[in-house]
């Protein structure tokens, strides 16, 4: 099992990042995919998480509701967290996850369960 995340950048307040977490080595469709990130000096912070089955249904961080948008491309075994109207406070390195248990939800207890498998994180950083 395998998931790379990428697309981590500087930008200035306001900007936008696109963020890929390539996945390969399991049934991707089958899991729920998390996005975590982490500040220097932080604890990690669950930020949105996409179920299986097509990516039905979402969750999101009170502090990121609004400006991200999570989506998983099946035909490219991917999931997206597409970030606009950075802040500063979003700097961070961002890390995909997957879930332990297939078809598992996803909703705000996801945020503090055990994830099987992380990738390597991508770091972000948003400053003027």
């Amino acid at each position: 099992v395998q998931l790379q995340a990428s697309g981590g950048g500087s930008v200035h307040p306001g900007g936008s990042l696109r963020l890929s977490c390539a996945a390969s080595g399991f049934v991707f469709d089958y899991y729920t995919i998390v996005w975590f990130r982490q500040a220097p000096g932080k604890e990690r912070e669950g930020v949105s998480c996409i179920s299986s089955s097509g990516g039905s249904t979402t969750y999101y961080a009170d502090s990121v509701k609004g400006r991200f948008t999570i989506s998983r491309d099946v035909s490219k075994n991917t999931v997206f967290l597409q970030m606009n109207t950075l802040k500063p406070e979003d700097t961070a390195v961002y890390y995909c996850a997957r879930e332990k248990l297939m078809w598992a939800r996803c909703d705000r207890s996801t945020m503090s369960r055990e994830m099987s498998y992380w990738g390597e994180g991508t770091q972000v950083t948003v400053s003027s």
